[in-house]
């Protein structure tokens, strides 16, 4: 609630707010009774709602309507509910997406919105993975489930585990696609949802889209000028796991970096956005693609023109941002002075753009998306309009030149006149009275004043009225300055009036010029989006890729690098090759030797050529590549009730249904979260699947040795392996990747290297050499004398040496056999007696 200059929280909310921004919490007395209270200044609301909604709250704004009542208390009006996804006045470069999603006709639609900038997609998908895939991959911060979607709890569960954005209820009947589509026609015209081909599950969630945000923030609506449908298929797919998996965005320890902050020179929050969303979202597009790597050639080989243009997107701010603001009416004096201040800078950007090479390269085009003549004159009617470094808020005064309005410069001219005469009142009282210790100012609560030292208080003239007391001084004041002041008090409220009416239908101007300033804001953040990756290119010695469209099932990478690890360790790069004859490779290698690594660059590489980037490579040709699935490690889900392993198999259910021939899969480990048969028999039949049927490039790390064999049985799998070198005392991990399989394991090694003590890594050599050899094996327990076993691997248990020749399972006829053939003398017994006892035997025991 405004409360005068201040915004208040009362009651529970006073206490809850206190807790989470750590504000003091007083006392308001009301009807007898006393209410929790705690605030905020007015004008620094913005940074207190933000850290409410980054926590999930939504927040009810009432302002407080000026005009008093005859009791002199104020009416408030609730203006505008902010919400996580709704949140207009966002600071951080990150993108703010608000999604409705909802199922009509067995299929869903999606609609996307980010009301910091105006954008808003819609789409189908046919199922709920193929929606929740889509909606992850926009990161959202708060999702709104239509009437169906809120009645699948399965769904709902995997709209948590693929994202933290918050959950909203809102109206159900805002789905529905008779309401939706007028809300759609009264935001942007009867022919939109024709014009656009949209389906009913879009259009239903679209224009509940609509309805929610004119129900919290309807000014925002202003912002949202155009909506664009959009295809998942258009883009590599990458699902949650792959994209936590290959740490685009956020590492998965939390510790390092993730590869948007390696490859991140940009200089401007939108740049950053932009390449975020490269990152995320690839493209399948090959001209698109082919295009960006087109200009970050260009860069990369202009760097003095590329330094150029980082020093002048320095400068800029975020357009599209400012327009949404401008739009929703948000915006203040100083926001649309930076909206001036970018748009003087397209002049030199576009001298910069004009120097060889990047004039004939696709660079040069990205300042020609937008009208050239209509920015420049938006940029001249702000430099005219607004001063060089105006106040945050209208109604302060200095906002606008002289000249802007006349009537506006009536005013200030009057009021500089009653300032200059205040002003100089303090020089002639002291003149007139002969008082040393004599000034004039200004406060709050007792106005202009005439303050005067104690000692000379008895000296004052006869028109000084004494209006306070204080310790060494007394205050007066005349009635030709209780005149003044009241001229200056009726001249400032008429200043400020006037000053904000002009600067509101200043900002309507410059908020329908928001489609334009958007053009603009997407060229310049493309602009330091592709500079930031030449920029890198160059740094980290980067090639650039070659998209090969009539070599579906090949990638190869000559000396090809983790682009994250390289920047802290020194790299050993490493080749590989898949294409249809060699489309599955087995790797295998000691634990730490960087299988993992080798997995995770070549899935990176793919994921950086389709952004448009170079890649960490001496060569890297990529053929079409429809989506990237990663299986890397596991994590317990244990509050959901799923383990290691169930994880692990849902993600490889996922990757084997649907990945196809021209995905790339990327399988580190599938089947050690469960006893050892079970594991293998998982793997080795994964690995059949994926080469007979998906026939998905395929890299595939195993500890199971055994599956190296299938190699012999499937003409499009080879084997290679992370070389060691053990012929001297200890072991020494090459990092180099060679063919053909591993020799043996070095785990009992890599214990060693981690510290486990001595004495318990001697008895895993000792332990392995005799289960290796199937020798038996001491049980040392606490006390008592050792007991000798060994392990069956068939039935994944130790057992004593008698169980297996005795025990309880070996009925008397085959001990019996046992019994006689460990007393039968081979050597000295004739060939026909030995197979008459055999017959005998097989007889006895097939009785």
């Amino acid at each position: 609630m405004q409360v005068g200059d201040f915004y208040e929280f009362f009651d529970d909310d006073a206490e809850l707010v206190a807790d989470e921004l750590d504000l003091k919490v007083s006392e308001k007395a009301a009807g007898g009774t006393t209410h929790p209270m705690a605030g905020v200044p007015c004008s620094e609301l913005t940074p207190y709602l933000r850290a409410l909604v980054e926590r999930g709250y939504r927040v009810a704004v009432a302002d407080q309507r000026e005009e008093a009542l005859a009791d002199g208390s104020h009416e408030r009006e609730v203006v505008r509910v902010v919400t996580p996804g709704t949140l207009v006045d966002a600071d951080d470069a990150a993108a703010r997406h608000l999604v409705a999603l909802c199922r009509v006709d067995g299929r869903y639609g999606l609609a996307l919105v980010d009301v910091t900038t105006g954008r808003f997609l819609a789409a189908t998908a046919a199922d709920g993975d193929e929606a929740v895939a889509e909606l992850a991959r926009f990161d959202p911060t708060e999702v709104l489930p239509g009437p169906d979607v809120r009645d699948d709890p399965a769904l709902l569960d995997a709209l948590r585990d693929a994202t933290d954005a918050t959950l909203t209820l809102t109206e159900g009947r805002t789905f529905g696609p008779g309401r939706a589509e007028r809300a759609l026609a009264g935001q942007f015209g009867g022919g939109v949802v024709d014009g656009l081909g949209l389906s009913r599950p879009a259009v239903a969630a679209a224009g509940a889209a609509v309805a929610y945000v004119e129900a919290t923030n309807e000014a925002a609506l202003a912002a949202m000028t155009r909506l664009q449908p959009f295809d998942g298929g258009d883009h590599v797919a990458l699902d949650a796991t792959t994209r936590r998996n290959l740490e685009l965005v956020e590492p998965m320890t939390g510790d390092g970096p993730a590869l948007v902050d390696v490859v991140d020179h940009t200089a401007t929050a939108a740049g950053r956005r932009r390449l975020r969303e490269w990152l995320v979202r690839p493209s399948r597009d090959a001209e698109r693609v082919e295009r960006r790597h087109d200009a970050v050639g260009a860069l990369a080989a202009a760097a003095l023109a590329r330094d150029r243009l980082a020093e002048l997107l320095d400068a800029a701010s975020d357009l599209e941002r400012l327009a949404a603001r401008a739009a929703s009416g948000s915006a203040g004096p100083v926001a649309l002075r930076r909206v001036g201040e970018t748009l003087a800078l397209l002049p030199d950007l576009r001298q910069t753009l004009a120097e060889p090479p990047l004039a004939s390269s696709p660079v040069a085009e990205l300042l020609e998306r937008f009208d050239r003549e209509a920015a420049t004159a938006l940029r001249e009617r702000v430099d005219a309009a607004l001063v060089d470094d105006p106040p945050e808020r209208p109604g302060e005064g200095g906002v606008f030149r002289r000249g802007h309005d006349d009537a506006l410069d009536d005013l200030v001219e009057e009021h500089e006149a009653v300032v200059a005469w205040i002003d100089g009142l303090g020089d002639r009282e002291r003149e007139r009275t002969g008082i040393t210790h004599l000034q004039v100012d200004r406060n709050a609560t007792d106005g202009h004043y005439i303050q005067v030292g104690q000692s000379e208080t008895d000296h004052v003239p006869d028109d000084y009225r004494e209006i306070k007391t204080l310790k060494r001084s007394k205050r007066f004041v005349t009635d030709e300055l209780a005149e003044q002041a009241r001229e200056i008090r009726r001249l400032e409220a008429e200043r400020a009036e006037r000053e904000r009416a002009l600067f509101a239908s200043f900002r309507d101007a410059v908020g329908e010029r928001a489609d334009l300033l958007r053009a603009v804001g997407r060229a310049l953040a493309d602009l330091d989006a592709l500079g930031s990756l030449a920029t890198h290119a160059v740094e980290a010695d980067w090639c650039r890729p070659t998209l090969d469209p009539d070599a579906p099932g090949l990638l190869a990478l000559d000396a090809a690098r983790h682009p994250v690890v390289e920047q802290t360790t020194e790299f050993v790069p490493n080749d590989l090759r898949l294409d249809p004859d060699r489309r599955l490779l087995l790797v295998t290698g000691p634990n730490m030797s960087g299988k993992s690594t080798y997995l995770r660059q070549a899935a990176l590489a793919v994921v950086l050529a389709q952004a448009g980037s170079f890649v960490p490579a001496d060569d890297a040709t990529v053929g079409p590549v429809d989506a990237v699935y990663t299986r890397v490690g596991a994590l317990d889900e244990l509050a959901g009730g799923r383990s290691t392993f169930m994880v692990e198999m849902e993600e490889l259910a996922n990757i084997l249904h649907g990945a196809t021939e021209r995905s790339l899969v990327v399988l580190d480990e599938v089947g050690r979260g469960t006893a050892t048969y079970d594991g293998i028999s998982i793997a080795w039949a994964a690995t059949e699947y994926l080469h007979n049927e998906v026939c998905a490039r395929t890299l595939f790390a195993t500890h199971y040795h055994e599956l190296t064999g299938l190699v012999e049985e499937l003409p499009a799998a080879a084997n290679a392996h992370v070389a060691v070198d053990d012929t001297g005392d200890g072991v020494t991990f090459l990092r180099t990747v060679r063919e053909g399989p591993t020799g043996r394991s070095y785990g009992v090694h890599v214990a060693d290297l981690a510290g486990v003590p001595a004495p318990t890594v001697d008895r895993a050599a000792d332990v392995l050499s005799r289960l290796r050899d199937e020798r038996a094996v001491e049980a040392r327990g606490g006390g008592g004398d050792p007991v000798q076993t060994t392990f069956d691997l068939g039935a994944g248990e130790f057992r004593a040496p008698d169980d297996r020749e005795s025990g309880s399972d070996t009925d008397p006829a085959a001990a019996a056999v046992l019994a006689e053939l460990r007393e039968l003398d081979v050597d000295e017994t004739a060939p026909l007696e030995l197979m008459r006892r055999l017959q005998e035997w097989q007889r006895r025991l097939d009785g």
